[in-house]
């Protein structure tokens, strides 16, 4: 590969081979390591700084970077795998026949906190051991299989289950938390417990390694905060402290994230939802065929028909129930409804009043506000749900669309004066790059912020509903998120 600097010079040409080292599996938008290069000298790769000084000797056969773990590279040399750092320093050593990342993932720091199940093969199979994220021995080599509980959301204490010839046992910071005995541990993560079983008989152990619920039972379902354990004798209703529960068994109940209410799931005859408080006591009757929680005092219900609405804590319907589908926008507090017949999507802001209805819609949800948008039509709102101007919404433009009685488009300045005038069928606000896409006769163009034309509509954009150019180039963007810019006409 050529590389050149700034002012178009060739450089690093001391090299036989410069590349970029392209990133897998991240939650950056970036497509390559932004700060190293992989060189090649004599058959072996070495990593370089972008000014050529070299960070490790060419002594490796292999360098990728690591999946999920932006700024670590994997390497292989004879034949075995190691972890490096973007100085070159090694982070796990070069021991291993294969190198895995743990999935240990928070929306705060990524997978910054996750380890590496590091293995070897034998002539038995392969034997797993672990590795913590700061690059510290916890378990050798030795388990036939191994896996970290990752919804235990606490980056310095990793749990492990880990099985030796067939029995599973728990491990906790590299100390045995529940011994190799058991035939399946499995995690339930809404009560932070562990059922186990043994013999085909079931039980709970707790955080702690403490058996809180006997390995006797012949099954055992958590639903809600309870727990249902069966065997002959019948079904014995256990808290998940494992003290037993003064509850019938054909009830459920389950926590919302408001501490103020919970779900209350009758089985008796057919099942049924209801709501009640903290203190046990009826809010709602169990009437419902589904009831979620949405926040505030706000519940999505479903009837007998399957179809979906809204409710308060006191029964009174906010969302009528007949939509056949009804979630939450992403990020915001406003109510998304779908008409499946009419082919049409509702809003309705945090006071559950409903502030649009649009036919073939798309809703997009961007850092501030939410689009909503057909080929005739598009509407902003905040994350409430108050209805913007687009001269609210890119506040930093200097024109903005705009449509006529006849649903011809075109562009205003600030102060409403018409700029471009009435003239396509369809356009977009200003990008950050300062175009907008313009539509005419079904085929796609660019205007800059002065209003004039840099590229004519000629682009026939089958896949792209609202391009994004550069000036006379538009974004493409493939399925895993890394993107480019053509002029390449499809």
């Amino acid at each position: 590969m050529i590389v050149k600097n700034d002012k178009k010079e060739e450089i690093l040409t001391q090299f036989e081979d410069v590349e970029p080292i392209r990133l897998k599996n991240i939650t950056s938008d970036l497509m390559y390591e932004k700060s190293i290069l992989k060189y090649k000298q004599n058959n072996k790769y070495g990593i370089i700084d972008f000014s050529g000084k070299k960070l490790t000797r060419p002594i490796y056969d292999e360098i990728d970077s690591l999946p999920y773990k932006e700024g670590e590279l994997i390497v292989k040399q004879n034949e075995k795998y190691g972890i490096l750092n973007m100085n070159g320093n090694i982070l796990v050593d070069i021991d291993y026949d294969e190198i895995n990342v743990d999935g240990y993932y928070t929306d705060e720091n990524n997978y910054k906190y996750a380890g590496y199940i590091v293995s070897n093969k034998t002539e038995e199979g392969y034997r797993y051991g672990y590795i913590n994220s700061y690059g510290e021995t916890i378990l050798k080599v030795e388990y036939n299989e191994l896996s970290r509980i990752n919804d235990i959301e606490n980056k310095d204490s990793v749990y492990l289950i880990c099985a030796k010839n067939g029995q599973f046992g728990v491990i906790k910071d590299g100390k045995n938390l529940l011994n190799n005995e058991y035939q399946s541990i499995r995690y339930d993560e809404n009560n932070s417990v562990l059922v186990v079983e043994k013999t085909k008989k079931y039980g709970i152990a707790n955080l702690d390694g403490k058996l809180i619920v006997p390995v006797e039972y012949s099954q055992i379902d958590i639903t809600g905060i309870y727990i249902y354990a069966q065997n002959t004798q019948g079904t014995t209703v256990y808290n998940t402290d494992g003290t037993q529960a003064n509850v019938e068994t054909n009830i459920s109940i389950l926590n919302t994230d408001n501490d103020k209410y919970r779900i209350r799931i009758n089985n008796e005859n057919g099942t049924k939802y209801g709501i009640i408080g903290k203190d046990g006591k009826k809010i709602v009757d169990e009437k419902y065929n589904y009831i979620e929680y949405l926040y505030n005092n706000y519940f999505i219900v479903s009837d007998e028909n399957s179809k979906l609405g809204v409710i308060d804590d006191k029964d009174n319907v906010k969302i009528e129930i007949k939509y056949d589908a009804l979630q939450k926008v992403q990020d915001t507090e406003i109510i998304q409804t779908t008409l499946v017949e009419e082919n049409k999507i509702e809003l309705y802001d945090n006071q559950m009043n409903n502030v649009c209805s649009m036919e073939k819609a798309t809703v997009l949800v961007k850092d501030k506000y939410v689009k909503m948008y057909n080929e005739k039509e598009i509407k902003y709102f905040n994350k409430t749900g108050k209805e913007l101007k687009n001269t609210e919404v890119f506040e930093n433009n200097k024109l903005f669309s705009i449509k006529d009685e006849n649903n011809n488009w075109g562009f205003v300045d600030r102060g409403g004066n018409i700029i471009v005038d009435y003239q396509y069928e369809k356009v977009t606000e200003f990008n950050e790059y300062g175009f907008a896409a313009v539509k005419k006769e079904g085929k796609w163009g660019a205007i800059n912020e002065q209003g004039e034309e840099v590229v004519k509509p000629s682009y026939q954009l089958n896949e792209e509903i609202e391009p994004i150019f550069l000036g006379k180039y538009y974004k493409v963007t493939y399925a895993f998120g890394e993107f480019y810019f053509t002029d390449e006409n499809k």
